[in-house]
């Protein structure tokens, strides 16, 4: 395709969310059999918007807003979760993490793997992961940046043990929030809702079940600007609009193009549609300032992510009977 539209991105809005509210309320009536709908509520835009689609298509008494805060939080997530619930006139419970991590071992593992690595660290530091040579067209790696109580941050690349170690230690916490969903799902007759945007479900960022498990996902099919716009329309509360997407799971502020993606949201939503629609690679160059040979790796990294990350999104491997 040599063609790049303005706005790929545009809906007609009022008719894209009912026929969300319509598709969510028949698959509840013929395929989930359930009486309502938990979201977790992290105070960012996917799960807002799940939220506010889910009050559309049931009404505020069919859904339960689920608060998880833990010791790497930030406190805004609680208050923006609290103020959607609120503005959303559903209810909403607060569940702390901590204690229950704590108790699995993810505080303790996570910093073993990190003294590995920067040996004076010690857990009244902050830490984070971040991505390096992303959009530079040359193998990714990862660096471990930590800061001291005093301020000041160190920057060591990490090895692939550490970093195995230390994602999967983090990787508890979706877990963990993924059993809250289901433990108050069992216990009001409701189903789950999951929130990835078309961007993260196809990147595959989220954890294998933990964010990633659900029962239905009603913004898988939309691009993260799509879903920016959405809020706006929606009038959600401005705090919510307005925030800048972040992974909240390091005690470092940390974006997710820091962590997984090689570009802004903004520009890797047009990167993937120019995948999706087999936009030539020069035309995304031109539209984004960089160079053909950066737009091609992005592409080869669109690709390469599908690849390794494929497995997330298989069901259980089965043998087939025989008799």
């Amino acid at each position: 395709m040599n063609y790049l539209p303005e706005n790929p991105f545009e809906l007609n809005m009022d008719a894209e969310i009912q026929r969300i509210s319509q598709w969510i309320q028949n698959v509840m009536r013929t395929d989930i059999h359930r009486r309502g709908l938990v979201v977790a509520m992290s105070g960012g835009i996917d799960s807002s918007v799940c939220a506010a689609l889910a009050t559309h298509a049931l009404g505020p008494k069919k859904i339960m807003g689920l608060l998880m805060p833990e010791q790497d939080s930030s406190s805004a997530s609680t208050s923006k979760g609290e103020l959607l619930a609120n503005h959303l006139g559903i209810q909403f419970f607060v569940e702390n993490l901590s204690p229950t991590l704590e108790a699995i071992g993810c505080y303790r593992v996570r910093d073993d793997a990190i003294r590995q690595v920067i040996p004076e660290y010690t857990s009244e530091w902050k830490n984070k992961i971040t991505i390096s040579r992303g959009a530079e067209g040359k193998f990714n790696f990862f660096n471990l940046v930590v800061e001291s109580p005093e301020g000041q941050q160190q920057t060591e690349r990490l090895p692939l043990d550490q970093y195995l170690t230390i994602v999967a230690a983090t990787n508890h916490k979706q877990r963990i929030r993924k059993s809250l969903d289901y433990f108050h799902a069992d216990r009001l007759n409701y189903a789950v809702v999951g929130t990835p945007n078309r961007l993260e479900y196809d990147q595959g960022f989220f954890v294998k079940n933990g964010d990633g498990s659900a029962d239905i996902k009603p913004i898988a099919h939309l691009y993260k600007t799509q879903v920016y716009a959405m809020a706006h329309h929606m009038k959600l509360p401005e705090e919510i609009c307005n925030a800048i997407p972040t992974t909240d799971t390091y005690s470092l502020e940390q974006g997710q193009d820091e962590f997984y993606f090689s570009l802004p949201y903004q520009e890797m939503d047009l990167a993937l549609w120019c995948v999706n629609h087999n936009v030539e690679a020069g035309l995304l160059a031109d539209r984004l300032g960089i160079t053909l040979a950066q737009a091609q790796w992005i592409y080869q990294d669109i690709e390469s992510k599908r690849r390794t990350t494929a497995y997330q999104h298989l069901t259980p491997c089965l043998i087939e009977p025989i008799f």
